[in-house]
């Protein structure tokens, strides 16, 4: 190939390519835009349109588009405007298309209840010096279409229904219903009055909260943080009132307040919302934004969520401290005491005896510490915890991660009671406040070696680790062997198939099983529990033939069965529906 072909292909690839370009982003968004457009009654875009007019008898309703988007309405009041309804019925509008026409010069628009019309509505549209306009009529016989003429001309037609309801919707649809316009993510300050008490808050950082007057406590910041996002939230239920003659009514006269502040030095400003009364019956409560005359009825859930004292507002975690990064902790109660470490993922008792611990119970009762909240304050000084608390009944020590010394929870019984429960005592050594509690915690928190210890019968193993097991019922063995993943096999006495889930249920059984007592310690009384001739005996074995494990089943007495397993002396009461499907393993696990 000489050079000229070489360029003349070069000048081919280049024109095709700049053909390609050109009709694929030049040329096809402008089809696509003119298929869009086809059959529409005007030629405009919503985003073209910038102002939205809708008359009928003894109403107007004006809106105009501002700079940010959304819409200011001018007519009946002057209010924010609701984006999404006002954008939903100008879109509706803008691409309006017309089913067809009914007659090109009717002698009497009244037929088609024009004249005059329904509504009346215009489209002021960027670009063009008359509004666009459209009368509504009545609804066509079948209701699925509204008769509508164009403004300026004679031709009645039949457009879809849809402009008949919008152009019916009441005024307060296309009205903004925010109570309050809101960042909460800004928000730095909040000022609450009820009843003339006044009390202040900072947040020093996001999520952190102190009351500052009267005070100083630390605030809930979980609390603030919910009632902050009811009011961001808070969409009006109704606008009961422009500039009533008397705010007495709506409990508006002496109103409770919430003011939020968002900035710093000269760029702190601040919002306030009045509260009035409750109106049960609306389920709601009359409220109106400080500096404007409109009373609204906003949902009743944020006057719930109106923290009304200090004692709401304070926060009522009893000892904060990180669940991860505790490592060990000293319980004392009328039980005796016991001290539990953490041991890799797992944890484990250190005295009065050197025991694997339940994870579990552990985790369950470090969960109920950090979970504890107040429900009363007593005083506000470490020093005066000796008057409430003499001496503690229950006392929980937990060290963190790089702590010299411990949190010492400290817990005794109270006489007094709270929301008609009992209450119990609760503090920090060394810190305030001195709190009240759910005398629960003292049960909750009461716990002893045996309740903390691991209670599994077999050492932990999984599923996929059992690749034999051995039944031995009234002296008769039925072996079972897995291949795969779940597929079982009978070996012995005779090869055959077995029913894979009984035998996966069976060794799920033995993995889970965990005894309520210790009966016998050192095992010497076999016979009282029926353990010197088991009634059944169950064995798992690994793929390399090595036992994980044998459980023997005793004499049942009620609730309870007694067990023990091959590799220790001690007998355990287990509850006997935990062994029921187990019993009767040798007669269903065959095929």
């Amino acid at each position: 190939m000489n050079w000229k072909t070489g360029v003349v292909l070069a000048a081919v690839v280049l024109a095709l390519g700049g053909y390609f370009y050109y009709d694929t982003y030049r040329l096809a968004p402008a089809r696509e835009k003119a298929e869009a457009s086809k059959g529409r009654l005007w030629s405009l875009e919503p985003k073209d349109v910038e102002g939205l007019t809708i008359r009928r008898q003894g109403e107007t309703i004006r809106l105009h588009r501002v700079e940010s988007g959304g819409w200011e309405m001018r007519d009946p009041v002057k209010a924010r405007g609701d984006r999404v309804a006002t954008d939903d019925v100008v879109t509706s509008l803008a691409t309006l298309r017309m089913d067809r026409e009914i007659n090109p010069n009717p002698p009497k628009l009244g037929d088609f209840g024009l004249d005059p019309p329904a509504s009346e509505i215009r489209l002021d549209v960027k670009g063009r010096k008359e509004p666009v306009v459209l009368m509504v009529g009545a609804k066509s016989p079948t209701g699925a279409w509204v008769y509508a003429k164009e403004g300026g001309k004679s031709a009645v037609m039949t457009v879809s229904e849809v402009v008949g309801r919008d152009s019916a919707r009441p005024a307060a649809d296309f009205r903004d219903k925010t109570v309050m316009t809101l960042d909460k993510k800004s928000v730095n300050g909040l000022d609450l009055e009820v009843g003339g008490d006044r009390i202040s808050l900072v947040a020093d950082e996001p999520g952190k909260w102190r009351i500052v007057k009267p005070g100083p406590y630390h605030a809930d910041g979980d609390l603030i943080s919910s009632f902050l996002d009811k009011i961001e939230t808070a969409k009006a239920k109704e606008f009961v009132s422009e500039s009533p003659p008397s705010l007495t009514p709506y409990g508006l006269d002496h109103p409770a307040s919430a003011t939020v502040w968002s900035g710093k030095d000269k760029d702190r400003v601040s919002k306030t919302l009045l509260f009035g009364r409750a109106d049960l019956d609306k389920k709601g409560v009359y409220v109106m934004r400080a500096g404007e005359p409109g009373v609204m009825l906003a949902p009743e859930d944020l006057w719930t969520a109106f923290p009304k004292t200090v004692a709401a507002l304070r926060d009522k975690v009893v000892v904060a401290y990180a669940y991860d990064k505790a490592n060990r902790f000293e319980l004392q109660s009328p039980k005796g005491s016991v001290t539990v470490e953490r041991d890799g993922t797992n944890w484990k008792i250190t005295a009065p005896d050197a025991l694997k611990a339940d994870s579990g119970a552990v985790n369950a009762l470090l969960w109920s510490v950090r979970d504890l909240r107040a429900s009363g304050f007593l005083a506000d000084a470490a020093a005066d915890l000796g008057r409430f608390l003499k001496k503690p009944e229950v006392t929980v020590k937990i060290w963190e991660e790089g702590a010299k010394e411990p949190k010492t929870l400290v817990l005794g019984p109270s006489a007094e009671t709270r929301g008609g429960k009992p209450a119990a005592v609760a503090a920090v050594e060394g810190q305030g406040p001195v709190m009240l509690v759910d005398a629960k915690a003292l049960q909750d928190l009461s716990k002893t070696e045996t309740d903390l210890r691991d209670r599994s019968l077999f050492p932990a193993f999984e599923l996929s680790d059992v690749k034999r097991a051995r039944l031995t019922d009234a002296g008769k063995p039925l072996v079972l062997e897995r291949s795969g993943e779940s597929d079982w096999k009978v070996l012995e006495p005779s090869r055959g198939s077995a029913k894979g889930d009984k035998v996966t249920n069976l060794v799920l059984g033995l993995k889970s099983l965990r005894w309520k007592d210790i009966v016998s310690p050192t095992g010497d009384d076999a016979p009282r529990y029926g353990l010197d001739h088991p009634t059944l005996e169950v064995s798992l074995y690994k793929a390399d033939g090595g036992e994980l494990g044998t459980l023997l089943v005793g004499k049942q007495e009620g609730a309870l069965t007694y067990v023990r397993v091959k590799a220790g002396p001690a007998i355990y009461a287990v509850d006997s529906q935990l062994l029921s499907d187990l019993k009767k393993a040798p007669t269903e696990v065959r095929g």
